[in-house]
This record gives C-alpha cells, structure tokens and sequence, in this order.
C-alpha cells in the first residue's frame, strides 16, 4: 500500500514537475533559491499528500501547497532582490534571444507584483479559468476577474515606464 502511494506520488510529481518550477522561479532570487524551494514543496505536498481528500482538482491543491510554499519562503527571505533570477531546463524553453528576452522582461515584471498578485497571475499564464484560480486563491470569481484585469493593467504600466 505504502509503495503504490509512493508511486502514485511520484507519477503526479513527474505530471506537474513544470508548473511547481515555474511558480518557484517567480518566487526565488537565484537558482540556488529555486532548487531549494523546489525540494520544500515537493516535501510540504508530500506531508500533505495524505490528507489530500480529493475536494478540489489536484491541481489546484498543488498550485495552493506551491504557492503558500513560496510565500512563506518569500516572509522568510529578508534579502529580496528587486529583479529575478531566471533559471531554465533548456529542453523545454528555446533558447532565442528575442523569446529569451521577451521572458526574462516577463518575469521581471512579475517580479514587481505582490505576492498574491504573482500567485494570480501565474495561475492565469498557465490559462487557468476564472473558477481555477478562484478555488486556488480562495477567492470568489468576479474578485479574480478583476484582480486580472488590475494585474495586467499593472503590468503595462510597469513595461512602459
């Protein structure tokens, strides 16, 4: 029993490896910071891959252990840096420098954001639907669908300046 749950785990781990990186590296400041805050999630969604009762996508649990994850690194983290730190696996993103650049723009923008602004956003990057992101948040989803519309508002500003 202990080993299929193992499995399990690790199957859903390899599922959305990419999406707990991803929000990882909006988070830290430096690789070495991703590469730790991505070991203590995948701990902290182990701890709690046990009490996981199914009421919400897993997903959205993963996205919620994530983020909380990260925002309680980024508490914790009293030396953060105003411009972020992009780290890639360099099978998955292409490495062209117009595409390199337009990202790292990208993530220094969202750089820029409060945390639950990034967590918001993130989420809708990765085209999740108003509901997703309102069962992610714990918000409800007209807050979220102006709390976008904010976010992306925001963001304009920020890259014109």
């Amino acid at each position: 029993m202990k080993q299929k749950r193992e499995e399990e785990f690790m199957s859903m781990i390899n599922t959305f490896n990419r999406i707990i990186y991803k929000i990882c590296c909006v988070y830290a400041t430096d690789s070495d910071n991703v590469n730790d805050l991505y070991q203590e999630t995948v701990i902290n969604l182990w701890k709690g891959y046990e009490n996981f009762r199914g009421q919400s996508k897993i997903s959205s649990w993963i996205y919620r252990v994530s983020i909380n994850t990260c925002i309680s690194f980024y508490r914790h983290n009293k030396k953060h840096q105003e411009t972020i730190a992009l780290t890639t696996d360099h099978d998955h993103i292409n490495s062209d420098n117009d595409y390199m650049n337009q990202l790292k723009e990208m993530y220094r923008l969202i750089n820029q954001l409060n945390k639950i602004e990034k967590a918001i956003i993130l989420l809708w990057l990765d085209e999740k639907s108003y509901d997703e992101i309102a069962e992610v948040m714990g918000m409800n989803k007209n807050t979220i669908a102006s709390k976008v519309k904010r976010i992306k508002e925001k963001l304009t500003k920020l890259s014109n300046e």
